[in-house]
Order: C-alpha cells, then sequence, then structure tokens
C-alpha cells in the first residue's frame, strides 16, 4: 500500500477513535440533552461546577447547563429567585435571609466549605484573640465575614463594644491594612494569601482555625425542583463526579479552576487544600445555617415577624439520597 494512503487511514482510525472517546457511552446526544440555566459564583468555592462545565461532565450527565457568572452568592440566588436562572451556587447568608423571606427555596446539597480567616497588621501586636481588644477590624456586613467576626469575638470573651468594626468589601482591606487604617480584617480565601503575600512580613495570620466555615452550596426554586427532579439529580450527579475526578487529578482541576477564576495557577496552588470539595448534606452544614440564622435573628438584620427558620422545609435530600445516602447523614440534633 502507498505510503501516503497508508498514513491516511492511520490519521483516520486516530481521529475515530478520539471521537468515539469524546462522545463516551453514556453521553446523551443533543436532542436528549435536558437545559438548565446555572447562576454561578465565578471563584474557587464553585470549583465543582466549574470544573463540571469545562470538562464535559455535564454534557455526560445528559445536561445543557448555561452558565452566568457572578461575583457574589447572593447575587446568584437573587437570580434564581427572580427567574433569570435555574441552580444558584451560593453561601449560607444567601440561604438564611432568602429562607426568613419565606421564600419557597430547597437546598439540594452543600459542595464545599472553608474557614473564614483573619490578617492582621504585624505592628498592631496582636498575637492571640484577646489582642483583638481595642483594634480596628474590618468585617464585610451581611456576609459571613460577620458573623465570622461576631464568633470569633465571642469565642475571646469580647463584643462589638471592645473593638472598632469597619465595614469593607473584601477586596478593600489589603489597602486599608497597608495604609495602616485598620488593624485587621476578617474575610476569606483568596484575599487572605493575597494580602500575606503582598505585606510579606507586615502582616500576619492569626490562629483562628474552627472558629467558622463558609459553606458553598446549590439551591433551587422548590417549585422546580418538584416539576424537574430528574434534571437536579443529574447536575447533583455531575458535580459527585467531578469531586471524584478532582482528588484523583489535582494538578489539572487547579489549572481549569485558575483559568475560569482569572487567578495564578501558582496561587491557587498554594491555598488549595483550603477548599473541602465535597457533596453532601450533614449535620455540619445544618448547624453553620443555624448559627447565620441566629446572627440574624440577634443583629436585627432580617424580615419583621422572622423567627429560626425550620430547616428541615427548606432542605431538599432526595435527590443526593437517591445517588449516594451515604452523603446524607443528617440527624436533626
Amino acid at each position: 500500500m502507498h505510503r501516503k494512503t497508508t498514513s491516511r487511514i492511520a490519521a483516520l482510525a486516530s481521529y475515530v477513535a478520539l471521537s468515539c472517546l469524546a462522545a463516551g457511552p453514556d453521553r446523551a446526544s443533543a436532542e436528549e440533552l435536558l437545559k438548565a440555566r446555572l447562576a454561578q459564583n465565578l471563584g474557587p468555592i464553585s470549583g465543582l461546577a466549574i470544573v463540571a462545565k469545562s470538562k464535559g461532565i455535564f454534557e455526560k450527565h445528559g445536561l445543557e447547563i448555561t452558565v452566568s457568572n457572578f461575583t457574589s452568592g447572593k447575587q446568584c440566588l437573587d437570580t434564581v429567585i427572580g427567574g433569570g436562572a435555574d441552580i444558584a451556587t451560593t453561601a449560607e447568608a444567601p440561604v438564611t435571609a432568602s429562607a426568613m423571606a419565606n421564600q419557597p427555596i430547597a437546598f439540594v446539597a452543600g459542595m464545599e466549605y472553608s474557614d473564614l480567616k483573619t490578617v492582621v497588621a504585624a505592628k498592631a501586636g496582636i498575637k492571640t484573640r484577646a489582642d483583638l481588644r481595642g483594634k480596628r477590624i474590618a468585617f464585610t456586613a451581611g456576609t459571613g465575614s460577620e458573623v465570622y467576626t461576631v464568633t470569633l469575638l465571642k469565642s475571646a470573651g469580647l463584643t462589638a463594644k471592645d473593638v472598632t468594626l469597619v465595614n469593607l468589601r473584601p477586596q478593600e482591606m489589603l489597602p486599608a491594612l497597608a495604609a495602616g487604617s485598620i488593624d485587621a480584617f476578617d474575610t476569606w480565601e483568596p484575599h487572605i494569601s493575597n494580602a500575606k503575600k503582598a505585606l510579606g512580613e507586615a502582616a500576619g495570620e492569626l490562629d483562628t482555625k474552627g472558629t467558622y466555615s463558609e459553606t458553598f452550596n446549590i439551591v433551587v426554586m422548590r417549585p422546580y425542583l418538584d416539576a424537574n427532579p430528574a434534571l437536579v439529580e443529574k447536575f447533583i450527579g455531575a458535580l459527585i463526579d467531578v469531586e471524584i475526578w478532582m482528588k484523583a487529578h489535582p494538578d489539572e482541576a487547579i489549572a481549569v479552576v485558575a483559568d475560569a477564576a482569572g487567578m495564578k495557577r501558582d496561587e491557587l496552588s498554594a491555598i488549595w487544600t483550603e477548599y473541602v470539595y465535597r457533596v453532601r448534606l450533614d449535620d455540619r452544614l445544618i448547624e453553620i445555617l443555624r448559627t447565620h440564622a441566629a446572627w440574624r435573628l440577634e443583629s436585627g438584620n432580617h424580615p419583621p415577624g422572622a423567627t429560626m427558620p425550620d430547616f428541615r422545609n427548606i432542605i431538599a435530600a432526595e435527590p443526593l439520597k437517591k445517588l449516594d445516602p451515604a452523603r446524607v447523614t443528617l440527624s436533626w440534633k
């Protein structure tokens, strides 16, 4: 056989093999794909959803997911409540606000959690939690940052009256600390690592491990879940597959998430283990939701007449329980 003919046949065979691999035996055809709109906070906290979209995992599960990116989980959930999207990635703060406003939301799975942290100016002399007394501390009102700050102060035997609280957006905290207008700030990654890298020996991190974790979750409207149970189940199944894949391919996962979030890969790699990716419904989630709701009641940051939500009416465990019962460990204590 002529060499050019042989090469063309080999190339064709290779193309066919790659095409079959891409399609996969369980990849649905375009006509069969169930369509949904995802409102996503574009950051590492949405890592599972980011990878599912980038690596074609949603399609593998028979889904065509259109993604709209936002800078906060509140925007995501507000978009879903307003009908502009079907599925939201969001933290507990918007969940408790919506629950207290009697919005018919359904919390179908947690997918990530990570600890909030405190960066301190070296010259402020803050070595322990008790040293926060009399200091100027930045936080972000209405978010997990505020709940973390209140919890942190309580753990040190302090109240808001013992410190000066300064409401700032996360991106404003580093410049404020560098300028000396605050002594410390409470927020989440990557702002913590960015500040430590930028300020070097001029800043440090206070040991507050275990004080408060912020969760990131999947929430839909209850009528949407009732009308589309198979779609929601497929969506969660895709996230479970991604969770398993990310653990086996951390370097590739870091590259995908960093590129999507506009971060440098080496900077995300340095804090990758701070993000705990696991699809589950457990007592830790309920504890965090209740803690956040209690803060709303204590601070008055809630609709008139609001009470502690019964989260048994908010959590919708059926889709995840069908996929993997071991991931649902709610005791409702």
